[in-house]
């Protein structure tokens, strides 16, 4: 069989694996968000001020939360199964409808923040490793270390307090300028004028990250034994660095880019505050006090198979990445 059917196979497999390991974060989240005091129908009641027993008892009956929670998961699993995530009550319309219309900004940040993220670290790891010991390397080193402890929320604050409110270069919040009625290039140049602070600040602390993995995968790869023999052969360094090391030092780099997906949608809850960016996060915060658990579980469901996904993909980039690993 050729690799790119291998590759196939390999996909489909991993793809019907990943069905059960969904279908447990479902089931698991649908029990840890349901443990928690209170539902949606007395958020509704204390925002009206006042309720009946008797009304608050019909609207139960209505969202189905008069039944037993083993009932309400297995209705919600038959719904899941059709493709139907059920209904918000706090924003009055389908909750699949909400989820796409916030997923497209939370994917532009995330795909931005990767690219910059793990562009830059790859960049800035390999020179702090090729630069071992000298000045490059300490202030590569220096830098990481500040940006990997400093808190996501502090930063975003900063970049709007120096860039937004002193230099007035950047908007202070949202994803466009909405009143300004933007169209085709000049809204694409708004959009991204927009996602220029939020990008910088979720971005920091994963090129950190990467910055020092790339550098300690470098240098464990400089002590292999295929290195020795490629200097006893007469290859230049540049060679060595360029074409040897580099792509075995890029597997650890693949490998947490796929795994931080997740927690990745975790940090852009932070950032969307912040920054008032219409995402995912953003939702997610705001139906976590609504108490509206099928918007939760929507998202949750959405980000777990997002994780899946990007981890295939990871293993589908191994295969190239490194010959000596077969797609089986």
């Amino acid at each position: 069989m050729s690799k790119s059917g291998k590759v196939f196979w390999h996909i489909l497999r991993r793809l019907s694996q990943g069905v059960p390991i969904i279908l447990a974060i479902v089931v698991l989240n649908f029990f840890l968000l349901n443990l928690a005091e209170g539902d949606a129908v007395d958020v509704l009641a204390g925002e009206a001020g006042s309720a009946t027993p008797e009304y608050m008892a019909e609207l139960r009956a209505k969202f189905g939360l008069d039944k037993p929670l083993p009932v309400q998961l297995l209705v919600y699993l038959k719904n899941v199964a059709s493709l139907d995530l059920g209904y918000s009550f706090r924003h009055d319309m389908a909750v699949s409808e909400l989820i796409i219309d916030r997923f497209w900004p939370t994917l532009l940040l995330m795909v931005t923040t990767i690219i910059i993220a793990i562009g830059f670290g790859i960049f800035l790891g390999l020179m702090a490793a090729v630069g071992l010991n000298t000045w490059k390397d300490s202030v590569i080193s220096v830098f990481a270390l500040i940006t990997y402890a400093t808190p996501l929320f502090w930063v975003g604050l900063m970049m709007i307090v120096v860039f937004s409110i002193h230099l007035g270069w950047f908007p202070t919040s949202g994803m466009e300028t909405v009143a300004a009625f933007y169209e085709g290039w000049d809204r694409v140049v708004d959009i991204a004028h927009h996602l220029v602070l939020p990008t910088i600040t979720l971005s920091l602390f994963y090129l950190a990250l990467y910055t020092r993995m790339m550098r300690a995968s470098m240098l464990e790869q400089y002590g292999q034994d295929y290195v020795v023999t490629a200097r006893a052969k007469g290859l230049t360094e540049r060679r060595i660095t360029f074409v040897h090391v580099l792509r075995n030092a890029l597997l650890p780099v693949v490998t947490m880019a796929g795994v931080q997906v997740g927690a990745m949608i975790g940090g852009s809850v932070i950032v969307e505050s912040v920054f008032a960016w219409p995402g995912l996060g953003m939702l997610a915060f705001e139906s976590l006090f609504a108490r509206d658990l099928n918007l939760l579980l929507g998202i949750f469901l959405l980000s777990s198979v997002l994780v899946v996904v990007v981890n295939l993909t990871v293993d589908v980039i191994y295969s190239f990445l490194d010959p000596r690993i077969e797609v089986s």
